[in-house]
């Protein structure tokens, strides 16, 4: 949930001084998730739980689910599940599938409404938690028997050969939490906490006594776009008020906050100094059983606890990870707790985090014990400026350079529901865009892959849904996805529907993925190559033991020539004369040798792209 990010200083500072310095790199890496003795590279596919399923078209702006439909666990059939599982999938993210508020009327199953006017949307925010032991009743067609049927999804996923991630928010609840699902003895978020105190330790939340939440207010935004509603009165109850998701302390937020939610307290004091003990800085390079023991014999703030019995609850109904919202708002000494409690649960947890701050990085892998993190700023950022033209292909190597020592641990991706949609107007307006890109993304590194559901048939996120503006498909309202509706076809997912671009664009996309088991991508070292002829073109290569590859991007809507340039070493074993061939695409060159290494010239047509290698057999 990339949201206008506000992070206190004092928190900043705080979690620099415990050790999150550029120049701070430990000795030794933490091994991620997954090794380099594995056949492939992860590739989580992201898919938004709510709209995958949808069959609905009439896209009606702040339109109901029984106007605009709304996705199933259930619609996760198994060729829906072959054909995610087609893209190289190895996790699926489905975003979305805990309780959150949302405006519907489920009063019948016991389940309170939720009020329009702290809830974005109509289908509401997957980041405002109303239940963490429950899911989303939209999703069931039966809901009494909800949790029964994301069971059944989970087996069905795990049949495909594929694990389960879900969504982890410890930064924020929703306003109206209440929890019906949770176990016998658990305490709600906020059920046993002092009101009459701004900040306790054991407190949930923070508070603002003596005074009430009042509801932000702006002449732009109307609640559910103007309709009507009986809950919609301008009025929520909540005395005294709490601190808002972001951190702001007024009793009424700006309409610009994440007034939909509250902040959740993890004993760091209103000042920003911590009230629990911190790790020492030699912890960067112990292991999760050292961080585990660490914590055994702490006196620890109440949210600790609350959201590790979460996870672990979670790990006992068969899920294999999770994707943390807005890691950064939380301490880090808190993620040491908790992930060292989930893999001495399940070692092979998946878990990634949604951070932003590159001078965070190091310390929520080494010191938060995350697998990996959203390489955002620097390599998206980077490759979107390329994208559209606004930078040379070759910066791409500066923003690699600044995480060589932990790329293993950096997720990338270039859709994701925070993001525009490639094929949008204020993005690249083309889905062909991504083919070199996705291209770069995927094989320039260790680094695992994330895809968007429907990125890879050209979706352009231009639905009016109600809340927020089109070029990211909607997380806020219920609307149907038409690129991927057409690949979806009604629920056979055979892609009947999708124009002859939409195929072989999902074709190439399949493509790049299929190379991931290539031991040279999986674990072999990147080096920058010499291309003249195009700044429009971006070339290295990966090498592991005998095997070399050699990729090309192109990153222009004309074909580019270009020569490159190897050294000796980037020549490796190879003679001259050698033969090149394209695993990707139908190239073919010839290696000319001399006396400093070797050249190639190569010809790419608009937005292609060739991994080159003098074994045409993946050897």
């Amino acid at each position: 949930m990339k949201k206008s990010v506000y992070v206190p200083a004092v928190l900043c500072s705080a979690l620099i001084a415990t050790g999150c310095s550029e120049n701070n790199k430990p000795e030794q890496q933490q091994p991620p998730a997954h090794t380099q003795n594995e056949l492939t590279k992860p590739v989580v596919y992201q898919v938004f739980t709510r709209l995958f399923g949808n069959t609905e078209t009439a896209n009606v702006s702040w339109g109901t689910k029984e106007q605009n439909g709304v996705g199933k666990f259930a619609d996760f059939n198994d060729a829906a599940l072959k054909g995610i599982k087609e893209l190289g999938t190895t996790h699926v993210w489905y975003t979305g599938v805990l309780h959150h508020a949302l405006v519907g009327d489920y009063t019948d199953y016991g389940i309170s409404q939720d009020d329009p006017d702290v809830v974005k949307g109509r289908a509401g925010s997957p980041y405002a938690i109303k239940d963490y032991y429950d899911v989303n009743p939209d999703f069931a067609v039966n809901v009494t028997n909800r949790m029964g049927e994301f069971s059944q999804l989970i087996e069905r996923t795990h049949s495909h050969g594929m694990k389960v991630i879900i969504d982890i928010v410890p930064n924020h609840v929703a306003r109206n939490y209440q929890s019906l699902g949770k176990p016998k003895g658990v305490k709600d978020f906020g059920e046993q906490d002092d009101t009459t105190k701004a900040y306790d330790k054991n407190n949930n939340f923070y508070y603002v006594p003596g005074q009430s939440f009042q509801v932000p207010t702006s002449p732009e935004y109307k609640v559910l776009g103007g309709n009507t509603h009986p809950l919609a009165d301008g009025f929520f109850d909540e005395t005294p008020a709490k601190w808002t998701g972001n951190g702001a302390r007024a009793p009424k937020p700006d309409i610009n906050d994440w007034y939909e939610t509250v902040k959740v307290n993890y004993g760091v004091k209103p000042d920003g100094s911590y009230d629990f003990v911190q790790l020492p800085s030699e912890y960067k390079n112990k292991d999760y059983r050292a961080h585990y023991a660490f914590w055994q014999d702490k006196e620890l703030p109440n949210s600790w606890y609350k959201f590790r019995d979460i996870a672990l609850f979670w790990l006992d109904k068969g899920v294999d990870g999770f994707r943390y919202d807005m890691a950064e708002m939380v301490p880090v000494e808190f993620w040491s707790f908790l992930n060292s409690s989930i893999k001495m649960q399940k070692s092979d947890a998946f878990l990634l985090a949604e951070v932003y701050n590159p001078l965070m990085y190091r310390a929520y892998i080494h010191q938060g014990k995350m697998d990996y993190l959203y390489d955002k700023v620097g390599f998206y950022d980077t490759l979107k400026a390329i994208m559209q033209g606004k930078q040379a292909a070759n910066a791409i190597f500066a923003a690699q350079s600044q995480v060589t020592d932990i790329e293993a641990h950096m997720l990338h991706f270039l859709e994701n529901h925070d993001e525009q949609r490639i094929a949008s107007p204020d993005f690249a307006g083309n889905a062909a865009w991504g083919k070199p890109a996705m291209v770069v993304s995927n094989l320039m590194s260790r680094a695992p892959t994330l895809l968007y559901f429907g990125q890879d048939v050209g979706e352009d996120g231009s639905e009016n849904a109600g809340f927020g503006t089109a070029t990211r498909t909607s997380i806020f309202d219920y609307i149907g996805v038409p690129a991927h509706q057409a690949w979806m076809n009604n629920g056979k997912f055979d892609g009947a529907n999708l124009t002859k671009e939409q195929v072989a664009l999902r074709d190439y996309y399949k493509a790049i993925m299929s190379l991931n088991s290539l031991p040279a991508v999986v674990g072999g070292e990147m080096t920058e190559l010499n291309v003249t002829g195009s700044e429009r073109v971006v070339g290295f290569m990966r090498k592991l033991g005998q095997q070399t590859l050699y990729v090309l991007s192109n990153f222009s809507e004309q074909p580019q020539t270009i020569t490159v340039n190897l050294s000796k070493a980037q020549l490796g074993a190879m003679s001259e004369n050698t033969l090149l061939n394209d695993l990707l695409e139908n190239h073919t060159t010839q290696l000319k040798a001399h006396p400093q290494g070797a050249t190639f010239n190569l010809t790419l047509d608009a937005f292609s792209s060739a991994v080159l290698t003098n074994k045409a057999n993946h050897e």
